[in-house]
């Protein structure tokens, strides 16, 4: 959380910092590191079903996101089951794989294209901000 200290007005400085801020916020969000996962050591267990289907998994995901990720997966499935031919719950496990892999590639692709944008924009206002160094040490 962030605290205001004092109103003040926008420099080209304040915002190629706040850009700045927002691009490595992106970069940290979207670039997601097995590691740092695999490093906790609080691992547990859970029992869940999918489709019927009885599952246990081990994890250090606290029990909030382990019920997230059981109900989205649940769904994906539940969903593939009811388009699939002859319901076979391997075909719709594909299917749903497939589908979470396409939300999965195009939210990347959406997050890549909006890194890329301000990107651009904070290497424009960079460069803005430099000139008008540049215009300021010309002058005097």
């Amino acid at each position: 959380m962030l605290k205001v200290l004092a109103a003040r007005p926008l420099s080209l400085y304040n915002i190629h910092c706040k850009y700045l801020f927002t691009l490595d916020f992106l970069k940290r969000k979207y670039r997601f590191n097995m590691s740092e996962t695999q490093k906790v050591n609080n691992k547990k267990t859970f029992d869940f079903k999918i489709a019927g289907v009885p599952y246990k998994l081990k994890t250090s995901h606290g029990e909030n996101t382990v019920n997230e990720l059981v109900d989205f997966v649940n769904n994906k499935v539940t969903e593939a089951l009811a388009v699939t031919k002859n319901s076979s719950f391997q075909n719709a496990a594909i299917l749903a794989a497939f589908n979470i892999a396409e939300e999965m590639i195009l939210l990347k692709q959406r997050a890549q294209a909006e890194l890329s944008k301000l990107e651009m924009k904070a290497l424009k206002l960079s460069q803005d901000l430099e000139n008008s160094k540049t215009n300021k040490v010309n002058q005097n």
